[in-house]
C-alpha cells in the first residue's frame, strides 16, 4: 500500500494513471476514489483538479452504459474529503455521509427502479416462508404496509453499501496521507471517533421512527446505521490501543464481521449508542492526553 501511495504522489502523471486506470476498471472504482482523495487531501483542489478531471471521463462512460456507481462514489468521496480537509471532525463527516447516502438512494431509485421493484416483488412472495406463522397472523393492512417497505429498504441497503464504500475510500486516502507524512496520525483520528449523545439519539430515532412517516423514509434505517457502525469499530480499536482489550478481539471482530455480518453489524451499532452514553474510552483515558494531531502531516 505504501508503494502505491508513493507512486501516486510522485507526480501528476502517475496520479492520473492510477485514478483514471482504476476508474476504468469495474471493480476498482473505490481505489480510484481513494487515490483522488490522497491527492486532494495533500495538495488541495487547485493541484488536484487536473487529475480528478481526467477521472471523470471513465466515470461518465460507465454512467452512459448504465453504471452510475463509479461517478457517484468518486464525487461523493471527494465531497466528504473536502469536509475533512476544511478541518471538520470525523464525527461530522460520518453524519454528513447520511445525507450523501440519501442522494445515492435517490439516484439509485431513478436508475435501477425496475430491478429493485422486481427484487422486492420476489422477496414479497417469500415473506410467508421467511416469517413463518407470524405472517399469517398479520392483518391485510399490516401485510400491505410490510410489502410497501421492501423496495425502499432494498434501495436504502444498496445506497448504504455505497455510503460505506465512500467512507472506506476516504479512510484509505487519509491512511495513505498519514503513512507518507504523519505516521500514526490516522490511527489517532479513527480511534477518537465517538458519536455525541444528541447525534446518536437522532440517528436512532430516524432508524426506528422514520418508516412510520412513509414507506420511502424506510431507507433511513440502513443509512443512519452507518455512522454508528463506524463509531462502534472505532470504539473497539480504541479499547485495543489502550490495552483494555487484547488484539485478538480486533482480529476476531473482523473475521466474524465478514462471516456473520447480519449479527455483528447491529452489535456495533448498539455499542456505539452505549458508548455515546457511557464514554468507555474517556473514563480511563490518560490524563496527559497523548497526541491527537490530524493525519495530514501539515501541522
Amino acid at each position: 500500500m505504501r508503494a502505491l501511495a508513493d507512486f501516486i504522489m510522485r507526480g501528476r502523471v502517475q496520479a492520473t494513471l492510477v485514478v483514471v486506470g482504476c476508474a476504468a476498471m469495474p471493480l476498482l472504482f473505490w481505489l480510484s476514489a481513494a487515490a483522488g482523495c490522497l491527492v486532494f487531501l495533500r495538495r488541495g483542489m487547485s493541484d488536484a483538479i487536473g487529475v480528478l478531471a481526467w477521472a471523470l471521463l471513465p466515470a461518465l462512460v460507465w454512467w452512459f452504459f448504465g453504471e452510475p456507481r463509479t461517478l457517484m462514489v468518486l464525487l461523493g468521496t471527494l465531497g466528504l474529503a473536502a469536509l475533512l480537509r476544511s478541518g471538520q471532525s470525523w464525527n461530522r463527516v460520518l453524519l454528513v455521509s447520511v445525507a450523501l447516502g440519501l442522494v445515492y438512494g435517490l439516484v439509485l431509485g431513478a436508475v435501477f427502479r425496475e430491478p429493485i421493484e422486481a427484487m422486492s416483488q420476489e422477496l414479497q412472495k417469500l415473506l410467508p416462508q421467511m416469517l413463518d406463522g407470524l405472517y399469517q397472523q398479520m392483518s391485510v393492512e399490516e401485510r400491505a404496509r410490510l410489502g410497501a417497505l421492501i423496495a425502499p429498504v432494498l434501495n436504502g441497503l444498496i445506497a448504504a453499501l455505497l455510503q460505506i464504500v465512500s467512507l472506506l475510500a476516504l479512510m484509505l486516502g487519509r491512511y495513505w496521507q498519514a503513512l507518507l507524512y504523519n505516521p500514526g496520525g490516522f490511527g489517532r483520528e479513527f480511534r477518537s471517533i465517538r458519536t455525541p449523545l444528541g447525534s446518536a439519539m437522532l440517528l436512532l430515532a430516524c432508524m426506528l421512527v422514520g418508516p412510520n412517516f412513509g414507506p420511502q423514509l424506510a431507507m433511513l434505517t440502513p443509512l443512519c446505521s452507518v455512522p454508528l457502525a463506524f463509531a462502534g469499530l472505532a470504539l473497539i480499536h480504541g479499547l485495543v490501543a489502550e490495552k483494555r482489550l487484547a488484539r485478538f478481539w480486533l482480529v476476531g471482530l473482523y473475521v466474524t464481521l465478514l462471516l456473520f455480518m447480519q449479527l455483528i453489524y447491529p452489535l456495533l451499532v448498539v455499542l456505539a449508542i452505549v458508548d455515546s452514553l457511557i464514554d468507555f474510552r474517556g473514563r480511563m483515558a490518560p490524563k496527559n492526553g497523548a497526541g491527537n494531531g490530524s493525519a495530514n502531516g501539515e501541522g
